[in-house]
């Protein structure tokens, strides 16, 4: 399913801008409905996917050696609604996206790097890094969670 980064890129983006949908849902129907469990549900599935894609734009930037530009651009896009369509659009278009996953050295000088080295021992590992990855995310969305929202609690 995720062989190339452009499909895991693309799946992510698209949840993100789904998660929107959710957390927007949610705040109407607190404000017409005084319904506030919308938003804590909305929020929390927001806030999951949102860290997720975050990891995702990362890796996938690694991955496809983008600069620092491409990868704050995408990174950014998940604070905006629905800018992440956009944006994986943009990547695809300009060849950002293109390519396989990097499982093999190369040539490239760049490949000899330990972080490159060892990028490419997790995705030889895909269950390991999706692991590694998840208990990452899961880490940070509970420290978030007892954190509190943005903005206080009520």
């Amino acid at each position: 399913m995720f062989r190339a980064p452009l499909n895991l890129f693309r799946v992510l983006a698209i949840a993100e801008a789904i998660s929107w949908t959710l957390l927007i849902a949610g705040l109407i129907l607190r404000a017409t409905a005084d319904l506030a469990i919308a938003v804590t549900i909305g929020g929390g599935i927001h806030g999951f996917v949102f860290l997720s894609y975050g990891a995702t734009a990362i890796l996938v930037a690694k991955n496809q050696r983008w600069g620092a530009g491409p990868t704050i651009v995408a990174v950014a896009s998940a604070v905006i609604p629905y800018a992440t369509i956009p944006t994986e659009i943009w990547l695809h278009r300009s060849g950002r996206l293109n390519g396989p996953w990097r499982l093999e050295r190369t040539d490239d000088p760049r490949d000899g790097a330990w972080h490159d080295r060892l990028m490419r021992w997790f995705l030889a590992r895909p269950w390991v890094l999706a692991l590694l990855i998840a208990a990452a995310v899961i880490g940070l969305y509970v420290t978030l969670l007892i954190v509190g929202p943005p903005g206080g609690r009520d």
